[in-house]
């Protein structure tokens, strides 16, 4: 579908997905909705409800907020939405039974705010790149690597970057030889933490204290993925983070860091503590480290963001040693975007307000082609 020149960019906001971040995607997703500038942008809100269906959301962004510790969800009765690619564009297309399908237009950008498997590792990204339209964020490879802490460590090290060290067991293995696998854990020493690697938001991990918790730290992370990577406690760390935002020129910068302290019942910043225990976490933005350490970890989290050949955002997660190491934990191509997330506000406390740092983002993706870069 051809339309005028003289039209407003239009935006579709796709949040949702089949994983297990799918509440989380969504309030991150009425914070950009209430965020997206009206008078720049049209914008159409895309829901992939957890059954994979594609719909055509409404545009509440009120809906999609935590009520006390119920995360919302995509309605998946609505109605179903469509990209259609042909020769000059890619249109959105809504069809409804018994009636004539309705073409909203052609889509200009999507701003991806899916978390997890199924959207935030490549495979949306790819199918973006098939149909031609331009997306928010970085492309399919760093999407994948981003989402698979195994393969993100193994581009870390050959990038010559510390990691923490780890192990990974498989299902396979865990099922033929599980004794083998306790002891392989038991090697690494006690505290360790087990996460399936291919989550996020902290779902599936455990702190294990010693050999009697392994099995059921173990299992629990095979719920959400065939593998388990565990990793030796970072004890005595600080948490730290960093932003990483792309430039029009392909360059990258960052954010003031910002320290998380879970508290309370948490013994690690997990899902309660990052999403439903506000009161209990402690955030300190700027991070109260010297202007030496913040320059390295500023100048790590951008050699990591290039490591990935990440695009557009990032967050890079480390740790600060006592002894004054910087050890990267992860970096997260499309982290939280709520307006207290961490991510928003390290580059707020930088000067980019939520609003700017939305518009900021969309902008890059209009700038750049699909395909290869």
């Amino acid at each position: 579908m051809n339309e005028t020149t003289h039209r407003k960019p239009r935006v579709a906001v796709v949040f949702g997905g089949r994983s297990s971040e799918h509440g989380i995607s969504c309030v991150t997703a009425g914070s950009v909705l209430a965020a997206i500038d009206r008078e720049a942008y049209d914008v159409v809100p895309v829901g992939i409800a957890l059954d994979g269906r594609w719909v055509l959301e409404a545009d509440e962004p009120a809906r999609l907020a935590i009520h006390g510790d119920k995360l919302p969800e995509v309605d998946g009765s609505r109605a179903p939405v469509a990209l259609l690619r042909d020769a000059n564009a890619t249109d959105l297309v809504v069809s409804e039974p018994s009636q004539v399908p309705q073409v909203l237009g052609e889509v200009d950008v999507v701003f991806p705010l899916l978390h997890g498997p199924w959207g935030e590792d490549g495979t949306l990204q790819g199918m973006l790149e098939m149909a031609g339209v331009r997306y928010v964020g970085s492309g399919v490879l760093a999407s994948a690597v981003g989402m698979d802490k195994v393969y993100m460590k193994i581009a870390f090290e050959a990038a010559g970057l510390p990691v923490t060290h780890g192990i990974v067991v498989t299902r396979r293995e865990w099922e033929r030889d599980q004794a083998g696998a306790i002891a392989r854990i038991e090697e690494l020493g006690f505290p360790c933490f087990t996460k399936p690697p291919r989550s996020g938001s902290s779902i599936g991990i455990s702190r294990v204290d010693g050999s009697a918790g392994i099995v059921e730290a173990v299992e629990h992370a095979l719920v959400y993925d065939a593998k388990v990577l565990v990793e030796v406690g970072m004890v005595g760390a600080r948490e730290i983070e960093c932003g990483v935002l792309g430039t029009t020129d392909g360059d990258a910068e960052t954010s003031r860091p910002a320290e998380v302290r879970a508290g309370g019942e948490h013994t690690f910043y997990d899902f309660e503590a990052k999403y439903l225990a506000d009161q209990q976490t402690e955030i300190d933005i700027p991070a109260d480290v010297s202007p030496e350490v913040e320059q390295a970890l500023r100048s790590m989290a951008k050699r990591a963001f290039e490591a990935l050949s990440c695009e557009g955002l990032a967050r890079v997660d480390f740790f600060l040693m006592p002894d004054g190491r910087l050890v990267i934990n992860e970096l997260n191509t499309m982290p939280g975007f709520t307006p207290t997330s961490m991510y928003p506000q390290m580059w707020a406390a930088s000067g980019v307000d939520y609003s700017a740092l939305v518009d900021r983002l969309i902008r890059l993706a209009l700038a750049r082609d699909t395909g290869l870069r």
